[in-house]
């Protein structure tokens, strides 16, 4: 009965560590940005129940994340990896287990001094562990740190699924809602030219307006036509694609807003460079996927020692069923054994080799993520602040073009110019509409990559709200 706590005792006390020195990698930021003073919520503590105002867009988020397939696929791999991290960290600890067996066996009379025939009985209950092996030189603790790396690495990988598909969902329903607004213009400039041609045609009728005139009336509601048609079908393919990202159909009685500006979204700071190393969860799992390379060297290197295993029983045996636990029954066994490798043809070494340069590819892997993620934060930034500048210019190129058709409209219709000149008026509004309508789409979807860039859109609601009271925060 000492023997099981004694293996206990040496395999957690006497173990040491093959697993190198871990310390987080310098990685080279490329296109790092100013600090802002402002004073914005910072997006990786923020909910993004906070950034989005429009009930509708999180309403349809919010549907999102109950049914996308792609997160239910990434919250499955989570699961499997942390069941195979119990797998291996259950190899910590010996596996007790109890069996029983009985025999009969009838003996011919050849092998029997007696000349008859005979019958044997053996009968046994037994518990004990099997090759059970005390990790002195921490090899299977080395594998279960590289399990729980893989499995941290596997929960930071969830949540960028998460702020990944919040971030699409929202440029997705912008995208319709903006398509919508497009829509909703070309309806309003096909019926102006529809009332366009039938003025100009009462005119041609009257012998006032030549047939030029009429032909240009004709063509300009043509093209209204083709304008309308075209946004017609493209806010059905923006609903289909919306669906897709949602993974289920869409709520019934569910509308999307009918302008963008009514779905505004919370404008977010960047803060310090440094502090996106601790947001990021691409760049996390990045660090984990680093760590688990590193604890597989310490599994490499401890293969080069022996290996101690131990196989332990305790029980009892009889010849007759009915004796089995009587006294003077019982048995145990004790039986350790010990592996050293002598010559393996490289082997070994091959592996330390594979172990070490995975080491650095992971290494590689993760000063890219680090690169990539700071040019991601600079281009959001950058194009944020150049839509907005762009959107302020083209809202007052709308208006002046609008004021231009509103004068060649009355003049046109008191005879002092051509048709050419109110088609001419007409078409520079649309398109100055149509561009305010994709500058204020572009700089809304700015917003949100920046959101997702900072690491923001994988919590539901921000800390604070979640947890208002602060004292009762587990930590």
């Amino acid at each position: 009965m000492k023997v099981i706590p004694l293996a206990l005792a040496i395999s957690l006390l006497a173990g040491c560590s093959m697993i190198p020195s871990y310390q987080q990698p310098e990685a080279e930021a490329l296109n790092t940005w100013q600090s802002s003073q402002q004073h914005g919520l910072a997006a990786a503590d923020t909910g993004w129940r906070a950034i989005f105002a429009d009930p509708a867009l999180v309403s349809v988020i919010g549907q999102s994340l109950e049914a996308s397939k792609d997160l239910r696929l990434s919250l499955l791999n989570v699961e499997r990896y942390r069941a195979q991290y119990r797998i291996q960290r259950a190899d910590l600890l010996p596996s007790i287990t109890a069996s029983g067996s009985g025999t009969r066996q009838r003996l011919p009379q050849t092998y029997n001094s007696s000349g008859e025939d005979s019958i044997s009985s053996s009968y046994s209950a037994t518990v004990g562990l099997a090759s059970y092996e005390l990790d002195l030189f921490g090899r299977v603790r080395s594998l279960k740190q590289q399990a729980l790396e893989s499995y941290l690495a596997q929960a930071q990988n969830l949540r960028t699924a998460q702020l990944t598909l919040v971030a699409n969902v929202a440029d997705a329903y912008l995208n319709w809602v903006a398509d919508r607004e497009l829509l909703t213009l070309a309806k309003q400039t096909q019926a102006i030219e529809a009332d366009n041609l039938a003025l100009v045609k009462k005119r041609f009728d009257l012998g006032v307006a030549s047939e030029l005139e009429l032909s240009q009336a004709q063509a300009a509601l043509e093209d209204a036509n083709v304008a309308l048609s075209r946004y017609q079908r493209l806010t059905e393919l923006d609903r289909n694609a919306l669906t897709l990202l949602v993974g289920a159909p869409l709520s019934t009685g569910w509308q999307p807003a009918e302008r963008l500006d009514v779905a505004s979204i919370a404008g977010v700071e960047p803060g310090l460079p440094s502090e996106l190393l601790a947001q990021r969860p691409d760049i996390l799992a990045a660090e984990h996927q680093l760590k688990a390379a590193n604890a597989n060297i310490g599994a490499a290197r401890a293969a080069y020692f022996p290996t101690i295993s131990l196989t332990a029983n305790l029980g009892s045996m009889s010849r007759e069923l009915s004796d089995l636990f009587a006294a003077g029954s019982g048995s145990w066994l004790f039986m350790p054994s010990i592996s050293l490798p002598i010559f393996n043809a490289g082997r070994l070494d091959a592996q330390l080799d594979t172990a070490e340069v995975d080491h650095e590819i992971t290494l590689t892997q993760y000063q890219q993520a680090v690169q990539s993620a700071f040019t991601e934060v600079s281009n959001a930034l950058a194009e944020r602040d150049g839509y907005a500048v762009q959107l302020a210019a083209q809202e007052r190129a709308e208006t002046a073009y609008a004021r231009y058709f509103e004068i060649a409209d009355q003049r046109y219709h008191n005879g002092v110019d051509s048709m050419l000149t109110r088609l001419d008026a007409q078409r520079n509004l649309v398109a100055a509409q149509q561009a305010s309508i994709g500058a204020r789409l572009a700089l809304m979807q700015a917003k949100v990559d920046l959101y997702r860039a900072l690491g923001g859109g994988w919590r539901d609601q921000s800390p604070e709200a979640a947890n208002p009271n602060p004292a009762t925060t587990v930590q």
